[in-house]
């Protein structure tokens, strides 16, 4: 259980990191604090989309840029870029993280990482 609640908290905070990095570049942002929230939102709003047959992948996509541009200011096409650069920089962390502590875990908040 301790296990479970450690592999969520350090998967949202990488995920919360990914977004803080992708936003700074893009838009400027400079609150960690609201990225990680970004990234529990994202997470939301992928787990109520995902599920859908035939569509949901892509509607669960949609729904976490969705998020992003309801918190960052811009557009879609900035939310867009953040989306990437986040999935990019979740990435580089999670490889960094495995190779120096061997941790297995993933990032919450940032799809297919």
């Amino acid at each position: 259980m301790i296990g479970s609640l450690v592999a969520f908290v350090v998967a949202l905070l990488v995920g919360g990191l990914a977004i803080y990095i992708a936003a700074s570049i893009v838009v400027d942002a400079s609150s960690y604090t609201h990225a990680v929230f970004t990234a529990a939102f994202g997470a939301l709003a992928w787990a109520l989309t995902a599920w859908i047959p035939l569509f949901g992948p892509l509607l669960a996509l949609l729904a976490w840029v969705w998020v992003i541009n309801r918190r960052y200011p811009g557009g879609w096409v900035d939310a867009a870029v953040i989306g990437g650069l986040a999935w990019l920089s979740a990435l580089v962390i999670l490889l960094i993280l495995d190779t120096i502590f061997g941790l297995g875990v993933g990032a919450f908040g940032v799809p297919g990482v």
